[in-house]
């Protein structure tokens, strides 16, 4: 319930906001001086006026730029963003004619419609900078100098001096590449349409009824089966670490052992070699002809080899243990500084009340770890959802199975899964509408998860 009355709170914060932002529109053009009303089309034109160079020079070139970067370049894109382009590239005779490419009409359009957002930022900053002067001249106030204005930036305004590069590059590299792979899951793009020789044009749902589509030529049940495989390999993966990782821990911990340092010395070593050399040697070792099934062979053990990677079954649970192999180093370093701060005053208070070990273990270590470390295990779990290099590095995603549709392996999560549609089959379409379907999977468990954990709810109530 609170966290449904924060959600609609926010959500009438918002439109609260941007009604504000209206009436303060209004009233700059309907109090403003004729500076002020030329400047809602010629940015800068009142600050200029009022002699403030600096500030009335930058929204002057900020807005002269975005013109021509529409008109210039951008709107021969932006125009047939609804097509996606009709005239494709073509030979005639021996002469190439040129005509559309839906690759770049799509990225560049989606850039020019960021543009358009960035200016309309521009134009808004430009309104309420004209207000803000005016208001100040009105009470007798003195503008600051240009000066003034451009040490300001690396004083008062220097966070957003700062911030301006790396907010630029986010919104160009991060947000417009996902922006760019959502609309391709509105398209056709695929092997058989590429550009610039083969178009492709916007097919609205029909790649997201085909992922739910359990008949025909849908691949609702790959689809289901890749989910349920990956969501069970991320629990497996996050909690067999989690708690085997804490055992070890503690075993290095207990008082007795000797060369205590040795040993985290040794997990240490395990963690400085590359995944990409240890997984791939790994690999080998549980091939068919490799180092186990070869030495198992010879000393009389079994008489054929072990399928680790070609059954179904078996290599499920093999990726399983070597993730174990690889995790728990990670885990026991993390546990090991957590179990060095639970006060001792805890253990002798429940060593006087005859608590045994187990008692001791389930009633203060386990509650403090898991509070603690609540956060990082979501995190893991996330992680494990979208754990690439275990998952292709060691299978590939195989064995496959005449039974899954698209190439799916029976070890593949949605992210090999993806990867595979790319690269190996240049599926794009499909490949986005999978990519979404992990943000949204990875999204809502994140939310959900988040939002029980204790160290959220009660962040005082174990102190």
């Amino acid at each position: 319930m609170a966290q449904g009355a924060d959600n609609k709170n926010a959500l009438s914060r918002f439109f609260k906001a941007l009604g504000s932002g209206f009436k303060e529109i209004g009233t700059t053009f309907v109090e403003g001086d004729f500076k002020t009303k030329i400047s809602f089309l010629i940015l800068g034109f009142g600050p200029l006026l009022r002699g403030q160079i600096l500030i009335g020079a930058a929204l002057l070139v900020l807005e002269v730029l975005f013109f021509w970067f529409l008109f210039g370049f951008g709107w021969q894109y932006l125009s047939k963003i609804g097509t996606l382009g009709t005239v494709a590239t073509k030979k005639v005779g021996r002469k190439t004619v040129y005509g559309d490419n839906s690759f770049l009409i799509l990225l560049f359009g989606v850039l020019c419609i960021f543009a358009i957002f960035a200016f309309v930022l521009v134009w808004y900053i430009n309104i309420r900078e004209n207000r803000k002067e005016e208001l100040l001249l009105k009470n007798g106030k003195k503008l600051p100098t240009n000066n003034e204005v451009f040490m300001s930036l690396f004083d008062k305004n220097f966070h957003k001096t700062l911030l301006a590069l790396p907010v630029t590059g986010i919104f160009i590299f991060t947000v417009l590449p996902i922006v760019f792979m959502i609309l391709v899951a509105f398209t056709n793009y695929d092997k058989n349409h590429q550009s610039p020789s083969n178009l492709f044009t916007w097919v609205g749902l029909e790649n997201f009824k085909n992922i739910v589509s359990f008949s025909g030529a849908g691949i609702g049940s790959t689809f289901t089966y890749v989910l349920v495989w990956t969501l069970v390999w991320a629990f497996l993966a996050t909690f067999t670490n989690y708690f085997l990782g804490l055992g070890v821990a503690m075993l290095i911990n207990k008082k007795g052992i000797k060369f205590k340092k040795l040993w985290r010395t040794i997990l240490v070593m395990t963690i400085a070699v590359p995944q990409f050399v240890s997984l791939l040697y790994v690999m080998k070792m549980f091939a068919n002809d490799g180092l186990i099934n070869g030495y198992l062979i010879k000393w009389g053990i079994i008489k054929s080899y072990i399928p680790f990677w070609t059954d179904p079954v078996l290599a499920r649970i093999t990726v399983v243990v070597v993730n174990i192999w690889i995790g728990i180093p990670y885990m026991v370093l993390i546990a090991t500084g957590l179990l060095m701060n639970i006060p001792e005053d805890l253990y002798e208070s429940a060593r006087i009340d005859g608590a045994n070990p187990w008692q001791m273990f389930k009633s203060i270590t386990l509650p403090y770890m898991l509070f603690v470390t609540g956060p990082f295990l979501l995190t893991q779990y996330t992680g494990n959802l979208n754990n690439f290099n275990v998952i292709y590095l060691l299978t590939q995603g195989k064995p496959q199975s005449v039974n899954l549709a698209e190439k799916a392996g029976n070890t593949d999560l949605l992210i090999t899964w993806l990867y595979k549609m790319t690269v190996n089959d240049t599926n794009y379409r499909m490949a986005a509408v999978i990519g979404i379907m992990v943000f949204v999977v990875t999204a809502v468990i994140s939310l959900v998860v988040y939002n029980m954990l204790p160290s959220v709810k009660d962040e005082e109530g174990f102190q």
